[in-house]
């Protein structure tokens, strides 16, 4: 009725829509008081009364949809009250009292989490959706129906986007399928994940949409006759075994065509596993006995059976997936399940939330609170992520491929696909990732990027005296929530070094944009910077920067933007920054060209090389010395050798100015000096801290000096003088050493 009301541009009827709502919930045998739903949708007609929607229907009648999905999902009475008024608190005078007075605390505070959030001023689209996102897992992780009931609001936006403008439905397509429809998929509800996906691409690729349910439409009559006949084949086989089975079979939906299409670069007709066919069976035995007779009536196709049963998915599916080739040549996919993993397999959590009704109150049923526990686990690890970090973190955690891998004793752990033996160890507890000096996989030592399979048995060898984890493992590592407790250690056991990182990071970055660290240290400039990003002190900006709570190219994107939108009146300040940066972008334009990295003064294009003696790299205060026909050498400042030569008479006037390239993408190799104690096990401490940094080691060496002392002298590549001193800084922290100083000091 709706949709011919509709497709005739007819408003809709509220109260014809809410009197089919009630006959959809009398003949669904919902356990329900209709006069208390009646009241909700009473109460919402008249607070949203003379609100329209952009079809010219009545606003309610978008509650009474978002109502009716809820009782399609299987929910609770006060779910449906809550979805009757989900959009009051926003959009009318209503309030949270005004609704807990009538329906009850829960009900409100289910309508306050749905209702979207109060908008603030955020610099950019992105940052208020990732923010808005944050508090709507908060909000779920309290209560999941918030997010059921967000789910049913949005679905029926999408059904009726056809009347919103091309760059709205643009924006909501991909705000839908970016977040709304993996959140479903994380959910298990795949019935609601496929319809948005679908719909989503409607708007964002009409074309590819089109092209699809268009060849779907030829091949239809084809289709169908190929599903009716293979179903009848293994209906009669299955008859003659005596297993009771039902058996569906469907055309896989438009968005799912499309994604193999671009993934695999084929055309519609390349894609030849278009039907998928569902056995839904009794018991887990026939599960498996199906699967064996699938197999032996078609030739299965390798490396495409699947077992959810014995190891579900996090989101509760349950089924054996295999794909075969069927009489004609043609390629089917058959998943195989019992009814009740069927029912969770279309509804997801929805189908297991289930009240105690008998007592009034609405805890959940006891087991089900750990089928969304990965809310609040996921909140708990992005506490210290900004909205940035936290919406990449939250794509990886919740919306990518998995991999299951077993711990030594048999425990089965889900990882995002491409993960490595961090992402594990992180998954057992930080203390495992933080103390983690070494992993084995399959029994065999791998490095620490290992990208673990299905299947693997991974091993984390663990040391009280491992100096924790090091920075380059946020590179390596892959899910969210192992980045997170990484960040989290730094800044609780790093303050210091945090600070000096975290100066030095965005000093280098403000170089990149033409600015000095100087030019910003202006008050005017930097406190609102510091009220936005909601730090007290610059040292806390420095120390968030430093351990990885916030990047320090968006830090550097502010100061930049706040010099560029500056009010007149604080001009004087920042005229000084401007005259700054164009001075040092006229100074650019007559520096030579960089050898190695280095920008001779004077000279241009000549031979370069790096003295041994010091080995300076990127970030050092460094001379060049004339040599007699092997170029400029290149020093530190701090050499030894370039202060005696100081002394020399016959070297005046071969010192020449230099300076590092703006921007430097070489390895350079410097030398470290450890002096120790001589002990069992050093050498052993000394690689592992070195393997955990992921530091290129050249060269290693140790030896005696007599009176239990040892040197170990180590040859590194490393990309900067901050580079060199952190891995300093790690090493001196090692049990027995006395000191580590870079050679030519």
């Amino acid at each position: 009725m709706q949709e011919e009301m509709l497709q005739e541009n007819k408003p809709l009827d509220p109260d014809l829509m809410f009197s089919q709502l009630e006959e959809k919930l009398r003949t669904s045998g919902h356990p329900v008081n209709m006069e208390r739903i009646r009241a909700a949708y009473e109460m919402a007609k008249q607070a949203h009364a003379g609100q329209l929607r952009k079809d010219g229907s009545p606003y309610v009648t978008h509650c009474v949809a978002a109502a009716d999905i809820t009782v399609d999902l299987g929910l609770d009475e006060d779910s449906i009250v809550a979805a009757l008024l989900h959009d009051v608190i926003e959009d009318t005078t209503l309030t949270h009292a005004d609704i807990a007075h009538q329906f009850g605390v829960p009900v409100a505070d289910i309508v306050e989490g749905v209702t979207k959030l109060t908008r603030v001023q955020y610099t950019s689209k992105e940052e208020e959706q990732m923010e808005n996102l944050r508090k709507m897992l908060m909000a779920m992780a309290k209560d999941i129906r918030v997010i059921l009931i967000k789910i049913a609001d949005r679905l029926h936006n999408m059904r009726t986007m056809a009347y919103q403008t091309t760059e709205k439905q643009r924006a909501k397509s991909l705000e839908t399928m970016e977040i709304y429809a993996p959140i479903a998929h994380r959910l298990g509800m795949q019935r609601a994940k496929w319809e948005l996906e679908d719909l989503s691409l409607q708007y964002l690729d009409p074309a590819g949409y089109m092209e699809i349910t268009k060849s779907l439409e030829e091949k239809l009559p084809m289709l169908e006759g190929f599903m009716s006949s293979m179903e009848k084949k293994i209906q009669d086989r299955l008859e003659a075994l005596g297993i009771q089975a039902t058996i569906y079979s469907r055309i896989k939906h438009v968005y799912s065509i499309y994604r193999k299409m671009y993934a695999q670069k084929l055309d519609i007709d390349g894609i030849f596993d278009l039907c998928a066919f569902r056995v839904i069976v009794d018991t887990i035995p026939d599960c498996y006995n199906v699967l064996g007779i699938i197999h032996d009536m078609f030739k299965p196709v390798p490396g495409r059976f699947k077992d959810y049963i014995s190891t579900p998915k996090p989101n509760m599916y349950q089924s054996v997936h295999t794909t075969v080739i069927g009489t004609e040549g043609i390629p089917f996919e058959v998943q195989i399940r019992t009814w009740e993993m069927h029912h969770t397999a279309e509804y997801g959590i929805a189908a297991h939330w289930k009240y105690k009704m008998s007592d009034g109150g609405d805890a959940v049923r006891s087991g089900d609170e750990d089928k969304f526990a990965w809310v609040r686990r996921l909140l708990e690890t992005q506490q210290e992520s900004d909205a940035q970090d936290f919406f990449h973190d939250l794509k990886i955690d919740m919306f990518a491929d998995e991999v299951f891998v077993f711990s030594p004793k048999g425990d089965v752990i889900n990882l995002p696909a491409g993960a490595t033996p961090i992402d594990f160890a992180y998954s057992i507890h930080s203390d495992v990732g933080n103390h983690m000096v070494g992993a084995k996989v399959n029994g065999r030592i791998v490095t620490y990027d290992y990208v673990l399979q299905n299947g693997d048995i991974v091993e984390i060898r663990t040391s009280k005296s491992a100096p924790g984890p090091s920075r380059d493992w946020l590179n390596i590592v892959k899910s969210g929530s192992a980045r997170t407790k990484i960040k989290q250690w730094y800044k609780k056991e790093r303050r210091e070094e945090n600070v000096i990182r975290g100066r030095e990071m965005l000093e280098d970055e403000l170089k990149h944009n033409g600015l000095s660290l100087d030019d910003v240290l202006d008050e005017e400039i930097l406190a609102p910077i510091l009220k936005r990003l909601s730090y007290t002190s610059t040292e806390d900006m420095y120390a968030a920067i430093g351990y990885g709570g916030i990047t320090v190219g968006r830090v550097a994107n502010r100061l930049r933007d706040e010099i560029k939108n500056a009010k007149p009146d604080r001009k004087t300040a920042l005229d000084k920054v401007a005259a700054a940066a164009e001075r040092r972008e006229q100074n650019a334009k007559k520096e030579g060209k960089a050898v190695h990295g280095i920008l001779v003064e004077g000279l241009d294009n000549c031979l370069i090389k790096f003295s041994r003696c010091c080995t300076p790299v990127p970030g050092d205060d460094i001379i060049g010395f004339i040599t007699r026909g092997q170029g400029v050498s290149i020093h530190r400042k701090d050499c030894s050798n370039y202060q005696k030569s100081l002394a020399n008479a016959e070297n005046e006037g071969r010192w020449i100015r230099v300076s590092w390239a703006r921007e430097t993408t070489d390895s350079y190799v410097t030398t470290l000096t450890i002096a120790s104690k001589d002990r069992s096990g050093l050498v052993m401490d000394i690689a592992t801290v070195l393997n955990a940094l992921n530091a290129k080691v050249r060269n290693l060496s140790s030896r005696n000096t007599g009176g239990n002392l040892a040197l170990t002298v180590i040859t590194l590549e490393v990309k900067n003088a901050a580079e060199v001193r952190y891995i300093m800084g790690r090493l001196q922290a090692i049990p027995a050493v006395t000191s580590v100083t870079r050679n030519g000091s």
